[in-house]
């Protein structure tokens, strides 16, 4: 009778154990938990949503927006130093930014984790719209895509591991108007053939492959598209113009790109696409030689001159006192003559930007 007793006490527990097991434990060890939506963000139409009219970008209102803006370094190089902080967007936002490009190297989000660097992201969006300034989230790699060879170990990358980059972002701020683009791919290029090989309808069709992947998460932020040669030529969009609405160009025109006069040289090589395209030059910069000034006929002030005419929307490279080149003495946040320069631009201070 006792045994009796004791082997139903058993199975009694065993069906109490059972019954109240977690769901999650009784599925199949292969099956995976459903993607859940991403928490709403309080903050995410606090900006007014930017979009593609033509060959400009508009807000709500149909007003034309020309972003002048600058890159920060990698989010996981400026926590590391101990400057990841509202105070340094405060300082962003005091040089005058609209706009903030933020480069995300693939082994950085890889070493700290996807899960992680999200945070990372969700504060700088977080910070950036309390201080009126929108983002561009840059997949920071240069090489080919195509071959997955590329120019440093931290560009390191694959196209699995692009198109997963791409799908987490988009899904996690879709909504949110403050990251109004997004950048493909800092840099393609083949380095001289030292990288392999890559066909401009190879490459076309990777972006088009992701903007397709982007907009099944999210269809309002604006992808951006970049120019072979280190993101410098749109030459090949006269014949094949990426098959998709409502994207932007990018081009990187820094100096040694071409020899002067540069603006005939830039007029073909990017400028021209501006007529058709909305385009983003996301990064330029310049060093000082000994002995150097910034006058009239400096690369900066052409440049600027350049893209304002054409009504080009421009991010400077980079505020960080490290990374060149740079905009930052030190983390006191002194400014280089680069720094300075770009502070005046932004606040549409050099002469031929006044009114």
């Amino acid at each position: 009778m006792k045994k009796h007793r004791f082997y139903l006490t058993i199975i009694f527990i065993s069906i109490f154990c059972i019954q109240n097991m977690p769901a999650q434990d009784a599925r199949p060890w292969f099956q995976d938990r459903p993607w859940q939506r991403p928490v709403p963000n309080p903050k995410a139409k606090v900006l007014p949503l930017i979009k593609v009219e033509g060959n400009k970008f508009v807000n709500t209102k149909g007003e034309t927006i020309l972003f002048r803006g600058m890159s920060i370094s990698d989010p996981d190089k400026v926590e590391r130093q101990g400057q990841w902080s509202r105070k340094h967007f405060e300082q962003v936002k005091e040089m005058g930014t609209k706009i903030v490009r933020i480069p995300v190297h693939p082994v950085a989000w890889r070493e700290r984790t996807p899960e992680k660097y999200i945070e990372l992201l969700d504060q700088a969006v977080e910070w950036c719209t309390d201080l009126g300034m929108y983002v561009l989230i840059d997949w920071h790699s240069i090489g080919n895509l195509g071959m997955e060879l590329f120019q440093n170990p931290m560009y390191n990358t694959t196209k699995q591991e692009t198109y997963e980059f791409w799908r987490t972002i988009a899904r996690h701020f879709n909504g949110h108007n403050t990251v109004a683009f997004y950048e493909i791919f800092n840099e393609p290029t083949l380095y001289r053939g030292q990288l392999g090989s890559m066909s401009w309808s190879e490459w076309k069709t990777i972006n088009e492959n992701i903007i397709h992947l982007m907009r099944s998460f999210d269809a309002e932020t604006i992808p951006l598209v970049a120019g072979l040669d280190w993101a410098y030529d749109l030459t090949p969009i006269l014949i094949e113009p990426i098959n998709a609405e409502g994207i932007g160009y990018v081009s990187h025109p820094y100096a040694h790109k071409s020899s002067k006069p540069w603006e005939p040289k830039w007029e073909e090589n990017f400028g021209f696409a501006s007529s058709q395209y909305p385009v983003v030059v996301t990064e330029f910069g310049f060093w000082l030689r000994d002995g150097e000034t910034i006058d009239a006929d400096f690369y900066s002030n052409r440049i600027v001159n350049y893209l304002e005419d054409k009504g080009i929307s421009w991010i400077c490279w980079v505020f960080d006192p490290e990374w060149g080149p740079a905009m930052l003495k030190s983390w006191n946040y002194d400014l280089t003559e680069c720094g300075i320069f770009f502070k005046k631009a932004m606040h549409e201070e050099l002469d031929f930007q006044k009114k």
